[in-house]
């Protein structure tokens, strides 16, 4: 008895926000565009893909609900801000720490990047020292919470990588910052 052809099953799935891309999928010759949620189209071994569809929900979940519910979760990014040429937290970025510390307690990350930055304002190796001790003040309140030390990467760029591109000497609050993502 002869083997069935094999058949594929193509859907572009939406991200966290509901948003896709576009696939083009081509077999025999023909090609077929993908481009909304749930849009599926199918393959048979050296046949044309059939015509688009929308999948359900529903449908989708059951077929990959179970792969999608095992990777992992997309990183979350904090930025906290300092006060001009020091290692204090800004008021706002003190309110922020008890959501980033609740965050980093529900996900159990097994890896948290903590980057210091500095604004363009002083010479290049102080701010490198200055950003260094940002992230080093950060990843300090982190692990007196109780986080484990060895999850975290704590690194800095001085006044390289600004958030806000300025020229040199420019002070700017939003590049005296400390990154934390949490992976």
């Amino acid at each position: 008895m002869p083997k069935p052809p094999s058949r594929d099953v193509i859907v572009l799935l939406p991200d966290e926000h509901g948003k896709t891309g576009a696939i083009v999928v081509s077999s025999a010759g023909v090609e077929r565009r993908l481009d909304r949620p749930r849009q599926t189209v199918s393959v048979e071994a050296g046949a044309p893909p059939g015509i688009p569809t929308v999948m359900p929900e529903k449908e989708v979940r059951a077929i990959v609900g179970p792969a999608l519910a095992a990777l992992p979760k997309p990183p979350v990014r904090f930025i906290l801000y300092f006060e001009h040429d020091s290692t204090d937290l800004t008021a706002d970025s003190k309110a922020l720490l008890p959501k980033m510390l609740r965050t980093i307690l529900d996900r159990a990350p097994v890896d948290i990047s903590v980057v210091g930055h500095t604004d363009t304002v002083g010479k290049d190796r102080y701010n490198c020292v200055l950003s260094f001790k940002r992230a080093k003040a950060v990843a300090a309140i982190l692990v007196v919470k109780g986080i484990d030390s060895s999850i975290l990467d704590i690194t800095s760029h001085g006044k390289d990588n600004p958030l806000v591109p300025t020229g040199d000497q420019v002070p700017e609050p939003r590049n005296r910052r400390v990154e934390v993502t949490v992976r």
